[in-house]
């Protein structure tokens, strides 16, 4: 599955290039933009899939680097401080790790 099956291609692009700028990167104003958080639970799960490169259930440190290359190959790397940002946001459980239930 690709991300354009859940999310609009244009709608994807305009988000990434808001965000091209180091240090730019803000994860709400993204997934409001790429139209996620319109998206059911069930989509937002497919997302989640996407980009869970590993396949395994969760979304690591490391794969939340590579995230807006989740979304279009085009994406930059975030840096260490947006990562570390956006898995503080999405780690409710302090594991290091986010999971597709949100801890």
């Amino acid at each position: 599955m690709a991300m354009t099956d859940v999310l609009n291609a244009e709608d994807i692009k305009k988000a990434v290039g808001a965000f091209s700028a180091a240090e730019s990167f803000n994860y709400k104003k993204f997934f409001e933009m790429v139209g996620l958080k319109k998206k059911s639970p069930e989509d937002v799960k497919k997302v989640f899939h996407i980009l869970d490169k590993d396949r395994s259930g969760f979304i690591e440190e490391e794969e939340l680097k590579f995230v807006l290359k989740g979304f279009t190959p085009d994406g930059r790397d975030l840096s260490d401080t947006e990562t570390k940002a956006l898995l503080a946001a999405g780690d409710k459980d302090g594991d290091g790790k986010i999971g597709a239930d949100g801890t």
